[in-house]
């Protein structure tokens, strides 16, 4: 099939929705991007909150829970994992720079970039990066960090030399 001079080949197809439906996507056994590898999900109401086990990410569901409530539950678990994980992470690379540690926000944005510097003193993490290798995640923060703007050094009237202080 040989395009007329106007017609313009690319246009005519299909573009992809976004990959497989959440049915596909969303069910005991799937697999959830974690850390750079992933965890199984297993729908198990022995357990009051999501547990993770190893590789597996156990969910407080039943086995008939619905595609939205298994990747609710699933992601609500990755946020706050993320929360935790990149509040240590930023603590460590703070402490390496010499500076206090900047306040974390996670983002929800589905564009952008993984860490940006607001306020000059805040860090607008993706969640979503935790599902990137531990060294990505350092990476990352650290070439914020190192992107923040110099601390002002204010005057502290306990670091005065004795009989210096204005009275």
């Amino acid at each position: 099939m040989s395009a007329s001079p106007g017609h313009r080949p690319q246009l005519t197809l299909k573009l992809d929705s976004g990959g497989p439906g959440p049915a596909s996507r969303w069910h005991d056994g799937a697999e959830l991007a974690f850390l750079g590898g992933s965890l199984r999900l297993v729908l198990d109401t022995r357990h009051r909150e999501a547990l993770r086990e190893g590789d597996t990410l156990d969910l407080p569901l039943p086995p008939q829970a619905t595609p939205r409530q298994i990747q609710d539950r699933a992601e609500a678990w990755l946020r706050e994992e993320a929360k935790g994980r990149l509040q240590q992470i930023i603590d460590q690379e703070s402490a390496l720079a010499g500076r206090r540690a900047p306040r974390l926000a996670l983002s929800f944005a589905a564009r952008g970039h993984w860490v940006e510097v607001q306020d000059g003193n805040s860090l607008r993490c993706n969640w979503r990066l935790i599902e990137q290798p531990m060294t990505v995640i350092e990476q990352a923060i650290a070439r914020a960090i190192a992107a923040l703007p110099p601390e002002q050094s204010g005057f502290d009237l306990f670091d005065a030399p004795l009989g210096t202080a204005a009275n």
